[in-house]
C-alpha cells in the first residue's frame, strides 16, 4: 500500500475519532440524565412523574427503533440549523448524537435499575434527598454497569460512524475500497476499525473492573 493511502487512513482514522469521542460526549451529556429521570420518575419513585416518563419514554423508543440511516435523512434540516451544513465530520456528529442520546438513556436506565431498591430506602431514612440519593448511592452503585454501557454505546458509535458518510473510516472504505474497486483498502479499513473497537471494549472492560473491585472493598 501506498505512503498516500496510509495517510489517508490515518486522517479518515483521526476523523472517525472526532465524531465517535464528540458525539459520544454529548450523548452522554444529553442521555445520563435522561436515563436517570427515566429510571427513578415512575410512579411512587424518587422524582415520580408518571405521565412525563410515559412521554419521555414513547420518544425514545421512536428514536431508537428508526433506522440510523433514515434518521440521518429525516433530520438534515436540523443538522443545517445546528452546524451550517449536512456534508462533513462535524455535520455527521449530529445524527450520531440523536442516535446515541436515546440508546445511552435506556442503558443508564437499566444500570440504574440494578442497583438495590434497599439502599435507597436505607439513604431516604437517613434523610437524603432525592438529588444526594441519585449523586451518592445511585451512580456510584451503578458506576460499573455505566461504565460498561458508555463502552457498548461507544462501540456502536464507531459501527454508525462508518455509515454516516461524513468522512472517516466508513467514508474512505466507500469510496475506495468499493468505488474504486481496492479491496486493500477496505480490508484496511475493517482492520482499523476492529482494532478500534477492541481497544474501547478493553478499556471500558478494564474501568469497569476496577470500580467493581473499589466498590467491593468499602
Amino acid at each position: 500500500m501506498s505512503p498516500e493511502l496510509i495517510n489517508l487512513i490515518i486522517q479518515a482514522t483521526g476523523e472517525s475519532l472526532y465524531m465517535v469521542g464528540i458525539a459520544a460526549l454529548l450523548g452522554t451529556a444529553f442521555g445520563l440524565p435522561l436515563g436517570v429521570f427515566l429510571a427513578t420518575s415512575r410512579k411512587g419513585e424518587l422524582f415520580a412523574a408518571p405521565t412525563i416518563n410515559r412521554v419521555l419514554g414513547m420518544v425514545v423508543n421512536a428514536t431508537r427503533s428508526t433506522p440510523f440511516i433514515i434518521l440521518v435523512v429525516a433530520i438534515i434540516p436540523f443538522t443545517r440549523l445546528i452546524a451550517g451544513t449536512s456534508i462533513g465530520s462535524t455535520a455527521a456528529i449530529v445524527p450520531l448524537v440523536v442516535a446515541s442520546t436515546p440508546f445511552i438513556a435506556r442503558l443508564v436506565e437499566a444500570a440504574i435499575r440494578e442497583v438495590d431498591g434497599g439502599l435507597i430506602e436505607t439513604a431516604s431514612s437517613f434523610g437524603a434527598s432525592p438529588i444526594q440519593i441519585v449523586l451518592k448511592v445511585l451512580i456510584p452503585e451503578a458506576l460499573p454497569g455505566l461504565l460498561l454501557a458508555l463502552t457498548l454505546a461507544v462501540v456502536s458509535l464507531l459501527g454508525y460512524s462508518a455509515m454516516v458518510g461524513g468522512g472517516g473510516l466508513g467514508d474512505l472504505g466507500i469510496r475506495y475500497g468499493y468505488q474504486r474497486f481496492m479491496p486493500e483498502m477496505m480490508l484496511a479499513v475493517v482492520v482499523v476499525l476492529i482494532a478500534l473497537v477492541q481497544l474501547v471494549q478493553s478499556a471500558g472492560d478494564y474501568l469497569a473492573r476496577r470500580v467493581n473491585r473499589r466498590l467491593r472493598q468499602r
